[in-house]
């Protein structure tokens, strides 16, 4: 029996925990009730890369798919994969080449090549110099052409020019489909005031980025060329911008010495990344978290690593580093006013192949005004201020650089892109640099050269 009061003891203890926490709970619940609801920023906000972290909206997160919730993680790899064979399957079908040839074995080792960034897909050889008959000029920009952004898949090309205007063109009819054009400096202006020096596009074509002088990104949805979002925060001209291939994530450089990161998809700042001693000319990016950026008059390159929040540096160049591409997720190839151009290993501080005097002729030494890499290919393009197109062909290993041939442009070539199969060459030709006016070529057109690279197939 002495157990007894022992037991009513603990009984009463619990009754008194129990009503205690059932009052705590009510209690919060009347907290949350009276609690303010705080009110999201709208979509066309301005977002500054300096404002504070209470100062921006929490990241939306999507909705899970019911069908999605009772799911295991075994059952949705399994489902994936099978969706993933019968894409290779839909690509075995479509091929008409020999039979026994092994399609979806080699689409799968080229993925795997592609990840590890050891990818080299032989596109030079097959590549001949077109007529010049054979070459279309597009002219709708009343100053020099200073950027391009292309879509093969859906048939459209942007050209952007310091007439601070941007253009969509048709890459099958080559006709105009529209233009955004310049306006005056304004708070909340939604076109661009001054130069537009770079175009970038999601590779779901759900989003085209531009940046120029007017130290602002505006977005827009490429499909209608309506105005989405602006960025602010750079404190100088924004020289680059670059999308990582298959996400939202975008990196911007700029003549204040930063490279800044930027989400679209939740139209947010990230974050700011610096090191360079002198303004960002240039940057790039492909799969991987990374940013390759050149900087200028420090005559260094530099890979960002974004979740290592580490940064490796280059030096070769002795001149100002102007423009620079990613190859691959392993090498990277840069051009200077020096006249130089220089392939990169992501592994050697040192440039693994230096071509002094790349674009010389008999008067005097050209610099490199644009440089382009065909991803994962042998294929790369160079521009200079003498107005040549030169291309180029990768070694194995890229332990060497052959040229192929040479195509006249008559005026400074002031970027590069390569269709994504390779098979266009599309080039922006201006009377003067996109960064300046040190001089200008008046015979020359400003203008988007279309190269057909026929390939011999």
């Amino acid at each position: 029996m002495r157990n007894q009061p022992c037991l009513k003891t603990i009984v009463m203890v619990l009754l008194r925990t129990k009503k205690r926490t059932s009052a705590g709970n009510d209690f919060s619940q009347v907290e949350q009730q009276k609690a303010p609801k705080r009110k999201l920023k709208e979509f066309d906000d301005e977002i500054s890369s300096g404002s504070e972290d209470g100062d921006l909206p929490p990241p939306v997160k999507d909705l899970p798919d019911s069908s999605d919730e009772d799911e295991t993680a075994q059952e949705k790899k399994m489902r994936l994969t099978k969706k993933y064979l019968e894409q290779l399957q839909t690509v075995h079908a479509k091929d008409d080449s020999d039979n026994e040839k092994d399609v979806v074995g080699d689409i799968l080792k080229e993925d795997v090549l592609e990840k590890a960034g050891r990818l080299q897909r032989k596109i030079a050889d097959l590549c001949v110099q077109p007529s010049e008959d054979n070459i279309t000029r597009l002219r709708g920009h009343k100053l020099s052409v200073t950027c391009l952004a292309v879509s093969a898949s859906k048939g459209v090309l942007f050209t952007a020019s310091k007439d601070c205007s941007i253009n969509k063109w048709c890459l099958n009819t080559h006709k105009k489909l529209f233009t955004v054009k310049g306006t005056k400096p304004k708070p909340n202006q939604k076109a661009h005031s001054a130069h537009v020096l770079s175009l970038a596009l999601t590779t779901d074509f759900k989003f085209l980025a531009s940046a120029g002088k007017d130290k602002i990104i505006l977005v827009w949805n490429p499909d209608t060329m309506e105005y989405v979002h602006t960025f602010r925060g750079h404190r100088n001209t924004i020289s680059g911008v670059a999308f990582r291939l298959n996400s939202t994530q975008l990196f911007s450089s700029s003549h204040d010495r930063t490279v800044k990161v930027w989400d679209v998809g939740i139209m947010s700042y990230v974050e700011t990344l610096y090191g360079h001693q002198e303004s960002v000319e240039a940057c790039d990016s492909l799969t991987r978290e990374r940013c390759v950026s050149c900087g200028g008059r420090d005559r260094s390159a530099r890979i960002w690593k974004i979740v290592e929040e580490s940064q490796l540096v280059y030096h070769g160049h002795t001149g100002s580093i102007d423009c620079i591409r990613y190859i691959n997720e392993e090498y990277m190839i840069s051009g200077s006013d020096d006249g130089s151009i220089c392939i990169w290993s992501i592994m050697k501080k040192k440039p693994i192949v230096i071509i002094r005097d790349a674009h010389k002729d008999e008067k005097k030494n050209n610099w490199i005004s644009s440089v382009a890499a065909l991803p994962n290919s042998d294929l790369l393009a160079t521009g200079s201020s003498n107005g040549l197109i030169r291309l180029w062909k990768c070694s194995d290993k890229f332990l060497q650089l052959l040229p192929l041939f040479d195509i006249s442009a008559c005026g400074f070539v002031n970027d590069l892109r390569f269709t994504d199969k390779g098979n266009h060459l599309i080039a922006a030709i201006g009377q003067e640099h996109k960064l300046g006016r040190w001089w200008s070529i008046k015979s020359a057109r400003n203008s988007t050269m279309i190269i057909p690279l026929k390939q011999n197939i």
